[in-house]
């Protein structure tokens, strides 16, 4: 009896931290993922906004991004000078920690299994190394912890 309500509290555990937080809701600009919040304190570098609050609405140019839509999502277009603000993939970021570079991405609970998605650094507030169903994963949040 006590295995099995270990077994079920360690599934439970690793449930919870892979939740998606449904505070956030993303935003993308020339084909790189960040969040609305981050753009917020940006107001001066964009150049116009479009906000699709279903799947069904999104453009052909989005719809690669559908799952991270569950909240709508927002494309921000970037006055010119702007376009090349701090970027990395999702790759490059597994292989700074040691992962293989492949291995998909949780940020804030959405899985991110095209690691050649590249996000924006400001969204990069916590980013920690964890046991994913047996194996080592990114786990990244965008809001610093208080």
């Amino acid at each position: 009896m006590k295995k099995l309500l270990y077994s079920f509290l360690i599934l439970s555990s690793a449930t919870l931290f892979a939740q998606k937080n449904p505070a956030t809701k993303f935003a993308v600009a020339n084909d790189v993922v960040g969040t609305v919040d981050m753009f917020n304190g940006k107001k001066d570098i964009i150049q116009s906004m479009n906000v699709y609050k279903t799947t069904a609405n999104l453009p052909q140019n989005l719809k690669k991004f559908s799952y991270l839509a569950d909240q709508g999502i927002v494309e921000f277009k970037l006055k010119k000078g702007y376009e090349n603000l701090d970027r990395i993939t999702l790759a490059q970021l597994n292989e700074q920690q040691n992962i293989a570079k492949d291995t998909p991405v949780l940020i804030d609970g959405y899985e991110f299994s095209n690691t050649d998605t590249s996000v924006f650094g400001d969204i990069l507030a916590n980013v920690e190394v964890k046991d994913n169903n047996g194996k080592k994963s990114l786990f990244i949040t965008t809001t610093q912890k208080k």
